[in-house]
């Protein structure tokens, strides 16, 4: 078939009813404004409060970058569309394959931020006379850096190889690019796609539940043998908040997956592909404000300056 590398892309979007339109937009808007006020509000108070800037929160703090990246990509595009006709929901090739790369990003580096903040977490509590010394400054630049080269490189052979496709379609069936929408704007053969689609996910999935089960595990062993209240304690509080934040990650992601293998519920299917943003954008920051304490104090600070000369 003709080759349409040169011509625009059609995004197929949501289709709703022209009176859900603007309650739609409203609603998508508040929430990416909630979104963006509660990461950066503590990207903010853990950069600028001194007593913050332990490997947990600097952790946490990538965590909510990747959310402001991957939302921001994302969600203001997505407002713009369902203000047009769906013929005039236009986006160029090139911005498809980046917003296809950030989408992929966001979802890959989630994961290995988790995995570290896990393993930060299994040192202090498994290990804590000697957290300072493993966890070291040097190690986290490390560890982070890790975690988003790892993606980067995971997620740009997964791109390139769907970039390699010539195309015979121009419509993007999904509200916004992903890797999915990509290869299949081509009628070629997309078995390495496939195959190396299925070895991504497989190895992301078993590293990440596999080295979390694992720590967790040890964890609790821990726990166990000790006799002490107020470490268990403590183990518990960051454990939970750290467990509820990755399991809202698979379940948000094993939702998107399993409605693909239901064609009947595509609209279903767009709107969980949005929450997948949306949901652990604004609850991941919320869960962690309440759960920490130090956080919590961090943003009192920051709003009710404490009088001068105390």
């Amino acid at each position: 078939m003709e080759n349409v590398s040169g011509s625009l892309l059609q995004i197929e979007g949501l289709s709703l009813s022209h009176s859900s339109v603007l309650p739609v937009f409203c609603c998508f808007l508040l929430s990416y404004v909630l979104m963006m006020l509660v990461n950066l509000g503590n990207c903010v108070v853990i950069l600028r409060d001194r007593s913050l800037h332990q490997p947990m929160y600097l952790l946490l703090c990538n965590l909510c970058l990747n959310d402001i990246i991957g939302g921001t990509h994302i969600i203001p595009r997505l407002l713009s569309d369902l203000l047009r006709a769906p013929e005039e929901r236009l986006i160029s090739y090139s911005a498809c394959a980046t917003q296809a790369f950030v989408t992929q990003m966001f979802g890959t580096t989630s994961h290995t931020v988790l995995m570290i903040m896990a393993f930060d977490r299994y040192v202090a509590i498994c290990n804590p006379l000697h957290y300072s010394t493993i966890m070291s400054g040097r190690m986290i630049v490390k560890l982070i850096a890790s975690a988003w080269g790892v993606a980067f490189v995971m997620v740009g052979i997964l791109i390139g190889l769907s970039l390699r496709l010539s195309r015979c379609r121009s419509l993007v069936t999904n509200p916004y690019c992903d890797n999915a929408s990509l290869f299949k704007l081509s009628c070629e053969s997309t078995l390495i796609n496939n195959v190396y689609g299925l070895l991504y996910t497989a190895l992301l999935l078993s590293a990440s539940i596999g080295s979390i089960l694992l720590t967790y595990v040890k964890i609790t062993l821990v726990c166990l043998r000790g006799h002490s209240s107020s470490l268990n304690r403590r183990a518990l509080q960051t454990c939970s908040t750290h467990l509820l934040v990755y399991l809202l990650l698979l379940l948000s992601g094993a939702l998107v997956i399993i409605l693909h293998r239901f064609p009947q519920y595509t609209e279903q299917r767009k709107l969980a592909a949005i929450l997948f943003f949306m949901v652990p954008g604004i609850v991941n920051p919320i869960i962690y404000g309440v759960q920490c304490r130090d956080i919590r104090c961090a943003w009192v600070r920051l709003w009710v300056p404490s009088p001068r000369g105390k």
